[in-house]
């Protein structure tokens, strides 16, 4: 698992369940059962920490995919928001509407959603307006290489009353973290805040240590570009 903190280091705000990226269909369901056991387990510990799940856009719009998530959601019994389901990336026009309708199934069980690759075009903007996600993931290493103008970011954050918040990913080098300051990201992740850990290493992280453990490789001084320390 990848774990997630705000950006100033300072809580433990969730988790990506990395087995899912780069499983087959074949064990998609099992995996994906997993990831709910996984959320569950630290939940029966006295920990509330959100899971994403990554899933295929084209399972999304697979009516027997969807079913058979749905069914594992509701027998799990866990809290609304804990749940989290990621795309990598935006549907074909082939398979469009039924992956609209794939995941407004899910989010009535009162699954989150989140876009895992924003890369800033046009098309990827308009899904997350419509469809309202709570989560939109930017990868740093692309940032380094092209910042996203100060129009897309308040597209983005489109009024105080959107659901949708930014996180910063592959958070390697002291410069991504100043980026995900400048962005006003919500959460970050990556290798300098935190190798992936298993289950029961996450389940024992303490937030009162999180700073500490983070920001000993650097100072955290300059991240905040508004002042606050």
């Amino acid at each position: 698992m990848n774990p997630f903190f705000n950006c100033k280091g300072t809580k433990l705000t969730g988790s990506l369940f990395r087995p899912l990226l780069t499983t087959s269909d074949r064990q998609l369901l099992r995996l994906f059962m997993e990831g709910l056991d996984t959320i569950a387990y630290w939940h029966r510990s006295g920990r509330f920490i959100p899971g994403i799940l990554p899933i295929p856009t084209h399972t999304l719009a697979s009516n027997g995919y969807v079913d058979a998530m749905s069914e594992l959601i509701l027998n799990s019994r866990l809290p609304v928001g804990l749940v989290a389901i990621g795309m990598s990336s935006i549907p074909g026009s082939e398979n469009l509407d039924a992956c609209k309708k794939g995941l407004l199934r899910l989010r009535r069980l009162g699954v989150l959603l989140h876009f895992l690759n924003y890369s800033g075009s046009i098309a990827e903007l308009h899904w997350i307006t419509e469809m309202q996600l709570e989560g939109v993931h930017i990868d740093m290493r692309t940032i380094r290489e092209h910042d996203l103008a100060s129009n897309e970011r308040s597209q983005l954050r489109q009024s105080p009353c959107s659901p949708t918040q930014l996180y910063a990913s592959n958070i390697g080098l002291v410069t991504d973290l100043e980026n995900a300051s400048t962005l006003i990201a919500d959460h970050a992740y990556g290798g300098l805040m935190m190798a992936p850990l298993s289950r029961h290493q996450m389940r024992q992280i303490n937030d009162s240590r999180i700073t500490k453990a983070i920001f000993s490789m650097h100072p955290h001084q300059r991240l905040n570009h508004n002042g606050d320390k």
